[in-house]
């Protein structure tokens, strides 16, 4: 499955853990503001919109977004909700979206959370595939800016918007279920544990992290929820680029799957394919792969944004090994 994650120092990060049994061809991908992008289900193009990074895959010229950040800093993720995700019919005087076209629909236009929130209002997520090749996938989304983070699902009962505090999204339950869960961990800290069990007894810290004890460990999405929030909301780093972003590297490895720990069916194992953090503010998109743990990065700004054609880079899979003798 996977997880995404927000961090916030001088600047704002904004990235994901993309984890899968295979990988469909991702590309580090840029859009360009005079890229048309043509909504189907609405009838309607956007010939100028907001420039934007992240991965996508590309079909017959189209970026089908996993996650991207735009030009104003506004981020938004796709992460699985099976079993939950509703999409519905076309409606009568709503702008009626599909699935696939939501990430480009909210970041081609808006430049903040609180006008996301306004076209939130008007969108019906429709049941529309990109194409009979490619099967309409059950999303629940993460929207986030410097200022506020909301997660966005559409279910049976509708389409439900939910603050989110913790800046953090897995997959199933239901956000406001996983949220609840929390209060399950609230003894859960950084600091050494004091004895609450019995005064009478001569209990003691005999490691250190035993504040932690209890943070579960397992790779279910819900699990994975706990242990990130965790790690991301006690994390510290120093103010620098280099610092902030490896230190958003930690936060998600904290819940990185390792192949064979999570057999799926058919010989397939979940893993996680990549990592994703962006330098929200300054449109640097830096990721590591499986088997790359080397940073990469690309940067939106040394591309031409007022193009017309979409610009992409292909994900560098494999490092190398450093010999220091």
């Amino acid at each position: 499955m996977c997880t995404a994650a927000t961090f916030l120092k001088e600047d704002f990060y904004f990235g994901r853990t993309l984890d899968y049994e295979n990988s469909y061809g991702e590309d580090i991908t840029i859009t360009p503001r005079n890229y048309p992008f043509h909504f189907q289900s609405i009838g309607k193009s956007l010939d100028t919109h907001y420039a934007m990074i992240g991965v996508a895959h590309i079909a017959d010229d189209y970026p089908l977004y996993y996650e991207a950040v735009n030009e104003h800093a506004l981020g938004m993720a796709g992460l699985n909700f099976v079993g939950n995700a509703v999409y519905n019919d076309w409606k009568e005087g709503k702008d009626n979206i599909a699935q696939y076209e939501f990430i480009p629909w909210i970041l081609g236009q808006c430049a903040s959370v609180a006008e996301a929130k306004q076209l939130l209002e008007k969108i019906n997520l429709v049941n529309s595939p990109f194409s009979e090749n490619y099967p309409i996938a059950q999303l629940h989304w993460m929207i986030a800016d410097r200022e506020e983070c909301i997660t966005v699902e559409s279910v049976e009962s509708g389409l439900k918007i939910y603050n989110n505090p913790t800046g953090v999204l897995t997959n199933n339950p239901s956000f406001d279920e996983q949220l609840f869960q929390l209060n399950n961990y609230m003894n859960l800290s950084p600091k050494p544990p004091q004895n609450h069990f019995c005064k009478n007894l001569p209990l003691q810290q005999y490691s250190r992290g035993m504040g932690a004890l209890g943070l579960p460990g397992d790779l279910s999405s819900q699990s994975r929820f706990v242990r990130a929030a965790f790690v991301r909301l006690n994390s510290l780093c120093g103010t620098s680029e280099r610092e902030c972003v490896s230190q958003f590297f930690h936060i998600l490895g904290s819940v990185e799957q390792q192949r064979g720990c999570c057999y799926v069916g058919d010989g397939n194992y979940e893993y996680t394919i990549y990592t994703s953090c962006c330098n929200a503010n300054k449109g640097i998109f830096y990721y590591t792969s499986y088997d790359n743990h080397q940073i990469s990065a690309v940067d939106m700004n040394r591309e031409n944004l007022d193009g017309t054609k979409i610009i992409f880079y292909e994900m560098i899979k494999e490092g190398e090994i450093k010999f220091q003798n």
